[in-house]
């Protein structure tokens, strides 16, 4: 599955199926944004019975001052690109508001990508908001459940994916705890040491995948450029 977050031929093999949830968690400066338009691109090119639509959900400010870098030989002028549509929101709520109505679109998108998840759930306003000292843990819960609710609705009809991004500073996603609730799968991202960034599936372990084999993903940014350099697999015990 690491291998969707880069470009070229990507095969399945049994097991290797992330679920319809999942996030994308790494340090700042670690190709995030570059990771998730790539996977974007290849929900585009792969498609399902000829629905090739992705959402991407980000501020326009950030993506505008940090583009995102493409993998080496994807053409910028594919029309691929098309097919992703930049919806622009500068907070949660208006997230909230495009789940609450996921269900009555009439073709629903192959992914919903959202650009750094946490960022949108500003602590005073969501504090404010239910009165709590955990409002922003409250306002996290309750879109990440209409998250799920939407997209296990859209799954009855067409297969539908949602990748969350978020930021973490030290060994694990922050808010891990709510994180886990929601979502089965997290992939994580780390440096090397030496310039480069090691991307690892992971899942929950009451998800009931025990035995999966783990691969991880080397890869760096250099000339502006996606470079994936090498995947390795081991045993998840």
């Amino acid at each position: 599955m690491v291998e969707r977050f880069f470009s070229g031929k990507i095969t399945d093999t049994a097991g290797e199926d992330a679920g319809n949830v999942m996030l994308l968690s790494g340090p700042p400066s670690c190709g995030k944004t570059s990771l998730l338009f790539q996977f974007a691109f290849n929900a585009a090119l792969e498609g399902h019975s000829g629905n090739r639509d992705v959402v991407f959900i980000c501020t326009r400010r950030r993506l505008e001052s940090r583009p995102p870098y493409l993998s080496q030989g994807v053409d910028p002028s594919s029309d691929m690109f098309q097919h992703i549509q930049m919806k622009y929101v500068e907070d949660d709520e208006a997230i909230k508001k495009y789940f609450a109505a996921f269900h009555l679109h009439h073709k629903f998108p192959v992914a919903v990508i959202i650009d750094d998840f946490g960022d949108f759930f500003d602590e005073r306003t969501c504090q404010e908001r239910y009165n709590s000292p955990r409002g922003r843990d409250l306002a996290m819960v309750r879109t990440l459940a209409l998250c799920r609710s939407a997209i296990l609705h859209a799954n009855k009809t067409t297969p539908c994916k949602v990748l969350l991004s978020d930021t973490h500073h030290g060994d694990s996603p922050r808010l891990l705890f709510i994180y886990k609730r929601w979502i089965p799968s997290v992939f994580t991202i780390k440096g090397d040491g030496s310039g480069s960034f090691l991307l690892t599936n992971g899942i929950n372990s009451g998800s009931g995948s025990s035995g999966r084999r783990r691969r991880t993903a080397k890869y760096s940014i250099a000339l502006q450029y996606l470079f994936l350099e090498d995947v390795t697999e081991d045993d998840d015990t």
